[in-house]
């Protein structure tokens, strides 16, 4: 019994109408802002400015202020 019970990964009825009914839209690419919501961007160097924004830095400052906190408590 190790497998799951239903398929893995199986798309629903929504993905797959929206794969049959593209959006008109420029963009490639998609990061998260890391709030809910997302940045959208045609090129790959928009992408790439858009993760070190909102993936690097973000994780960067989160990972920064829990040494601050850290060491405010020592």
């Amino acid at each position: 019994s190790a497998l799951p019970p239903a398929p893995i990964a199986s798309p629903g009825r929504a993905a797959l109408a929206a794969a049959l009914a593209l959006a008109d839209v420029n963009y490639l690419y998609f990061a998260s802002r890391n709030d809910g919501s997302h940045v959208f961007a045609e090129t790959l160097a928009e992408h790439n400015a858009n993760v070190y924004q909102h993936q690097v830095l973000y994780f960067r400052n989160q990972r920064l202020e829990r040494q601050r906190q850290r060491n405010s408590t020592q």
